[in-house]
């Protein structure tokens, strides 16, 4: 058997395999400003749908992206580096590879005021910079896409017939634009 970057010498789950529902809903409610490592000017990209789905909900998001530099993504201007922000951002969105996860933690935790999470995003995992980062009290999510996390905390997932294990009597309310849209905020029950 290969090991997978995720597994246990001896086979057993992570505490990174799993997390509380809370523990998301928490993070997702807390977090008011994202730096998205990764960002992409291309609209078929994952990484511009999470980045347009997060700004229609309301987070302050700076894309990051050294090849876009200077540039505006979804009218928010592109920074070139998390060193290169000049501000404090709430949670680290990684849409790197595993690999480019580890440098991306370090260049995180060198910032004045370091992040309170840092996100690797689906695939992304680096169990050592996850370590180093809860070292220094920073909640680190793994292997998880906040957009489909807060789709399905919402209830907004089951729209499109997905089981989001979620059950609630509340509506959703017209956004502008006449499209709705559930919150995490608008959710009454606890997970």
């Amino acid at each position: 058997m290969i090991p997978t970057h995720d597994a246990r010498p001896d086979g057993l789950p992570t505490r990174h395999d799993r997390y509380p529902d809370a523990l998301i809903r928490r993070l997702l409610r807390e977090t008011r400003s994202i730096a998205l490592v990764g960002a992409s000017a291309n609209p078929a990209r994952p990484s511009w749908i999470v980045l347009k789905y997060l700004l229609d909900r309301g987070y302050d998001v700076v894309p990051v992206n050294p090849g876009l530099a200077g540039q505006e993504l979804l009218g928010r201007p592109v920074a070139a580096s998390l060193s290169a922000l000049g501000r404090r951002v709430d949670m680290v969105e990684i849409f790197r590879n595993s690999a480019a996860a580890g440098p991306l933690v370090d260049e995180a935790l060198a910032l004045p005021e370091p992040p309170r999470v840092i996100w690797m995003q689906l695939g992304v995992r680096n169990d050592a910079a996850a370590s180093l980062a809860e070292s220094r009290g920073i909640t680190v999510v793994m292997n998880r896409c906040p957009k489909i996390e807060y789709g399905r905390l919402s209830g907004e997932i089951g729209w499109t017939g997905v089981n989001s294990r979620i059950i609630s009597a509340k509506k959703p309310v017209l956004a502008r634009g006449g499209v709705q849209k559930l919150t995490i905020e608008s959710r009454g029950g606890r997970s």
